[in-house]
């Protein structure tokens, strides 16, 4: 069968939602190893809380859980062996390019990486467009 653009474009979105979300939610959990309590339990209420009323936490979370909505609504249409690498290799390289805009190091090897991955992902499209059955 062959792969619609709305398919791709809707795994492209899964993708930016993931990795575009990842430094975010990295970032919006600085300072949960700041909170203390007494027992397991209450040290387990406490960072909920912590984290539920952080926006810099929640704001990235519930965009990120939209990625995980439109996936499992894609799913349905989409084969899975393009869906899956297509969207955890793209989140990757929207998780890095992301974090770099965000100032962080993502080292000189990673271009490499990410140049083989969006080769990866052209043939995983390619090979989905041509295919039939």
């Amino acid at each position: 069968r062959c792969v619609v653009a709305g398919e791709v474009a809707a795994l492209v979105l899964v993708a930016v939602l993931w990795g575009g979300t990842n430094p975010f939610l990295k970032r919006g959990t600085e300072g949960l190893e700041r909170v203390k309590r007494e027992s397991r339990t209450l040290q387990l209420l406490a960072e909920i809380k912590f984290l539920c009323l952080n926006y810099k936490y929640v704001v990235p979370f519930v965009l990120n859980q939209c990625g995980s909505f439109v996936y499992y609504l894609t799913l349905g249409s989409t084969d899975l062996t393009l869906a899956v690498p297509l969207c955890n290799s793209l989140a990757l390289m929207f998780t890095l390019a992301t974090g770099k805009v965000l100032g962080e190091d993502i080292g000189g090897a990673t271009a490499l990486g990410m140049l083989l991955t969006a080769l990866g992902v052209a043939l995983c499209i390619a090979g989905s467009v041509h295919e039939t059955s």
